[in-house]
C-alpha cells in the first residue's frame, strides 16, 4: 500500500476534504454509480474558472470514472480442490473453452483459453480486445492475467466470494469490449452453461 505524505496535513482544510468527499458520494448517486466524462470544453471552461490545469481534471474524472480499479481485492489461498468443467463454445471460428475451476477457500480461480487458427489470423495479437467474465451481482470478477502467442490466449480470472462446488445449473459468461473498464462492447458474448 502507498503510504503518503500526512504529517503535515493542514486541519483547516478538514471541513473542505469532507465537503469534496460528500460530493463525489452525491456525484455516484445521481450517475446510478456510472459515471460519464465531461466534455473537452467543459473542463477548459471549469480549468480557467477554478485555475486548474485541464490535465489535473482530466486525471480526477478520469480516476471517478475507473474507480472500481481501486477495490481491494482478494488473492486466493490456501487451495482446495479442482473442479472440472470441460465447456466449449465455438464463435466465428474461435473456440472458448474453460476446462477447470480452481477452488480455493477465499476465492475461485476461472481460465479461459481461446483458440484459432493463428496461420490465417496473424493480425490477431495487434487487435487484442479485453474480456471480461460476469457471474451474476453476488460475484466480484476481475481478470488477474493473461497472455498468448499465435493462434491461442489464456486469461485467469479471481471470483471472490469462491464459487460452489456444485456448478450445476450455472452459466459462465465472458463479454468482450474494445477498451478496458468495460467501454465500447463489440457485442461479443460467450456463454458456457454447466449442465
Amino acid at each position: 500500500m502507498k503510504h503518503y505524505p500526512t504529517s503535515n496535513y493542514d486541519e483547516k482544510l478538514l471541513s473542505i476534504d469532507e465537503r469534496i468527499c460528500a460530493l463525489l458520494k452525491e456525484r455516484k448517486e445521481i450517475s446510478h454509480n456510472n459515471p460519464s466524462f465531461p466534455s473537452d470544453e467543459l473542463i477548459s471552461n471549469w480549468a480557467i474558472k477554478y485555475n486548474f490545469y485541464e490535465d489535473c481534471l482530466r486525471a480526477i474524472f478520469d480516476t471517478l470514472r475507473v474507480e472500481d480499479s481501486f477495490k481491494p481485492r482478494v488473492k486466493p489461498e490456501r487451495f482446495r480442490k479442482l473442479l472440472t468443467v470441460l465447456k466449449s463454445v465455438e464463435i466465428k471460428q474461435r473456440l472458448y473453452t474453460v476446462t477447470a475451476i480452481r477452488q480455493y477457500e477465499n476465492a475461485s480461480v476461472v481460465l479461459l483459453h481461446i483458440d484459432w487458427d493463428g496461420t490465417r489470423d496473424l493480425d490477431a495479437m495487434q487487435h487484442h480486445h479485453f474480456i471480461e467474465l460476469s457471474l451474476g451481482e453476488k460475484y466480484d470478477c476481475w481478470m488477474e492475467s493473461g497472455g498468448g502467442s499465435e493462434g491461442h490466449y489464456t486469461y485467469s480470472y479471481n471470483v471472490s466470494p469462491p464459487l460452489p462446488d456444485d456448478l450445476s445449473k450455472m452459466d459462465i459468461v465472458f463479454r468482450e469490449y474494445k477498451e478496458p473498464f468495460k467501454e465500447k462492447p463489440t457485442g461479443l458474448e460467450v456463454v458456457l452453461h454447466i449442465d
